[in-house]
């Protein structure tokens, strides 16, 4: 990738900002930011639905316009330089202030009238917020909403970019700009398919399992503290093989059915399938560790009104028990 040789923003940002702006794509912009959070030219192709080798030409173009260097690779990854670091700075303000212009308007009869964009991790099972989208719909029939389903890091990372208004995901741990709140306890256990040699068998203990094949999440590496495997493993030094994995919680269900392995699973969102004998729950038979369902935000974004009735009126159905 070429670089041009300035290396601050400092002259640029300071000076001629109209014709800066008229010219600018903010397009590049947006890939910036997501290059910037990944440091992965691959990754934040991913997440933009497009090849590497756009992602690469749109940081150049982007470097062009500014007139300095926002990046330098080292092997696969890259690292933002000084420069980098204040535009991505700059920019992500700049997100901030624009998601404050699309202001809801109020109709005659004072409805709340707006648009609602929710992020949510697979399998969210939950009565209780079934029932307040029933209720949230038809108090406020003039919200939109929308919902995308996501992995729970890119959830995280989406918010914090300032693409969605919520997230319904995991955080266990508190994480930098995003305020959460617990709504949905979830308990995560082991479980094996009818395809399973374990799923016949009398009697199965702890030390069974140690050594099985697993089916997990990608991405669901020892260390990560949202990982069941890293609690397992921690309490019972499980030594198994990972055998298959996928981001969506369905098909790792559907893995676990097809006998590649053992997996965690959350229990209340696969009751059916446990209790229709598609899954056996496997010990401890108390589950194995609590990853609880949190609505999330991002505590740097401005909410418009219909964001701040969703919010307020989910958070008042789940405190009211």
């Amino acid at each position: 990738m070429d670089e041009p040789t300035h290396e601050t923003p400092g002259s640029a940002l300071g000076h001629g900002q109209r014709a800066l702006a008229a010219r600018l794509d903010w397009n590049l912009i947006r890939t910036y930011l997501v290059v910037a959070e990944e440091l992965h030219l691959s990754r934040a192709a991913a997440r933009l639905f497009v090849t590497q080798p756009a992602v690469s030409q749109a940081i150049k173009r982007l470097q062009g316009q500014l007139g300095y260097t926002l990046i330098k690779r080292r092997g696969p990854r890259i690292a933002l330089t000084a420069a980098g670091e204040e535009v991505y700075r700059i920019a992500r303000s700049v997100f901030v202030d624009v998601s404050s212009l699309e202001m809801p308007a109020r109709g005659a009869d004072e409805q709340v009238v707006g648009r609602v964009k929710l992020l949510s991790v697979s399998r969210v099972h939950s009565a209780r917020y079934n029932r307040f989208l029933v209720d949230f719909h038809r108090r406020h029939p003039r919200v939109e909403l929308e919902i995308e389903v996501m992995r729970g890091h890119d959830l995280l990372l989406a918010l914090r970019q300032n693409t969605a208004s919520f997230g319904i995901g995991l955080c266990r741990v508190p994480t930098p700009q995003i305020e959460r709140r617990l709504i949905i306890p979830q308990r995560y256990a082991l479980f094996c398919g009818q395809s399973h040699r374990l799923y016949a068998a009398r009697h199965i203990d702890i030390d069974t399992l140690l050594q099985e094949d697993l089916v997990t999440f990608t991405g669901d590496h020892l260390g990560d503290t949202l990982s069941p495997l890293t609690l397992f493993r921690e309490n019972h030094g499980f030594q198994g093989r990972l055998a298959a994995s996928s981001s969506n919680l369905e098909e790792v269900c559907r893995l676990i059915l097809c006998g590649y392995g053992i997996g965690f699973l959350p229990e209340d969102a696969f009751r059916r399938e446990t209790e229709t004998g598609l899954l056996r729950k496997l010990p401890p038979e108390e589950g194995l560790a609590d990853v609880d369902i949190h609505l999330l935000w991002n505590s740097e974004r401005p909410l418009r009104s219909a964001e701040a009735v969703f919010r307020d009126e989910l958070l008042a159905a789940f405190d009211a028990g």
